[in-house]
């Protein structure tokens, strides 16, 4: 078939799901791209949603990236407030209710959506999700009036709203299971500055609490009641963690995963023939483990959406396994890391080493500088370094970009440890934290020879 006349459906206005049909339109300009999301927008930046609330962000508006005019004008037909309710994979079509819509590709990008607690009390009014920016728009507005806020769970999303909460002069507890913040992932040394700077702020952290139930007055949240404690609210914000949105693919028999994802191939490719998925909704391949994994970043799932819609149209991309480079501010304090930390190496396992200083990030004596803390783990026979975390006052994105593409292309701790750097007192010191810590550990395997 003539890539020109192919009919192509996106199901999903996310990340994924636009980048995809952008993609899909450069590679066949003939192609009809047909885009259907249940929201009223597309192209607008949701992970910005929490620094709007805590007036970091002047408004809304600033989080709009493109507009539906936009996808017209490109030959994009886009189907908003349209939920797909049925995918037939024999007959070729998509169903929005009573209506079906032929496709000869199909691309997957149904996002994700919150692991709602089973608890008494989930379904009363003043429990927040927060997600899609016409409701953000609703809830900042509501913001205004609210004094105490309860925020569930230490998840980048939780830290990231507690401290813009904290910070909007807003009561704010944070109620979490484990020890540490994000515990499940991360280190507690790299997130203690982190929970020292949300304090600092006003977040009030609850740890080692798990959610037992939502009281409320006439329908309305008033309480949160924990395993340690009943914190009284005007309003609760739900952040556990996300989980793969793929109803209507599991009732159409696309091969779902262990993760709860769709299996895809390294072409984006499902189960089924011509049909492709991207984005949260689908697991992927992790470059150290080569276990599958799921819920990654919006950097990830453009990027899935934009092999997706080449090969959907015709092309040979392919999608390499993920080393998921991460970064985020919680209070004043940057962290980040590639692909596992020192916790998960221990929890899975891993046979690891731990090479770990900490540095500066411009010249000692020029103002501005501020402390990094870098971890790197290392195979112990290889000295192959399969992850970092990091915490400090600035560069930590960047450092996380460089570790993996590093890490990807194997380097070890002897490469680092030799790393040239770039040395400028206004943004580089004269040694690169990497560096130091790499050195730390050729330091700690001689002792121990």
């Amino acid at each position: 078939m003539s890539s020109d006349n192919l009919r192509i459906i996106i199901i999903g206005g996310g990340a994924g799901g636009i980048s995809a049909a952008s993609t899909s339109k450069t590679v066949a300009p003939g192609a009809s791209v047909t885009v259907f999301t249940e929201y009223e927008d597309v192209a607008y930046s949701p992970c910005g949603i929490p620094f709007v609330l805590g007036k970091e962000i002047p408004d809304f508006e600033r989080l709009f990236l493109q507009t539906p005019e936009h996808y017209a004008s490109i030959g994009i037909d886009l189907r908003l407030r349209t939920a797909v309710t049925g995918i037939d994979l024999k007959g070729r079509t998509v169903s929005v209710g009573a209506e079906k819509y032929p496709w000869d590709r199909l691309i997957i990008a149904t996002g994700w959506e919150y692991d709602k607690p089973d608890i008494p009390g989930i379904n009363l009014e003043g429990l927040h999700y927060i997600k899609n920016i016409r409701r953000a728009m609703e809830f900042d507005k509501l913001l205004d009036g609210v004094k105490k806020v309860v925020v569930v769970a230490a998840t980048p999303l939780g830290i990231e709203i507690s401290g813009n909460l904290a910070h909007r002069g807003i009561e704010t507890h944070l109620v979490d299971e484990g020890a540490w913040l994000m515990s499940d992932v991360a280190d507690p040394d790299i997130m203690e500055p982190v929970q020292k700077s949300l304090e600092e702020f006003g977040t009030i952290i609850h740890f080692g609490e798990k959610v037992l139930e939502f009281r409320g007055r006439d329908g309305k949240v008033s309480s949160v009641v924990t395993t340690g404690r009943e914190i009284e609210c005007d309003v609760a914000i739900i952040a556990t963690h996300k989980k793969p949105n793929n109803r209507i693919s599991r009732e159409a028999g696309i091969e779902i995963g262990s993760t709860g994802g769709i299996v895809v191939d390294d072409h984006m490719r499902t189960s089924v023939k011509d049909v492709y998925a991207a984005g949260d909704c689908c697991e992927i391949i992790h470059g150290v483990t080569d276990i599958p994994i799921q819920g990654l970043s919006g950097s990830h799932a453009y990027s899935q959406g934009r092999v997706a819609g080449a090969n959907a149209a015709g092309a040979d991309r392919a999608y390499d396994p993920v080393f998921v480079p991460w970064g985020m501010v919680g209070g004043q304090v940057q962290m980040g890391g590639v692909s596992l930390g020192e916790t998960l190496h221990k929890a899975l396992g891993i046979p690891h080493i731990v090479a770990a200083a900490t540095g500066i990030s411009r010249a000692r004596y020029y103002p501005g500088v501020s402390r990094i803390r870098v971890k790197l783990i290392a195979d112990p026979v290889t000295h192959r370094v399969l992850g970092a975390q990091m915490s400090g006052g600035e560069g930590i994105k960047e450092r996380a970009d460089f570790l993996a593409f590093a890490i990807k292309r194997g380097a070890t701790i002897e490469d680092f440890a030799w790393m040239e750097n770039v040395y400028s007192p206004p943004i580089g010191a004269l040694m690169e934290p990497i560096a130091l810590a790499a050195q730390a550990g050729l330091a700690e395997l001689a002792k121990n020879k």
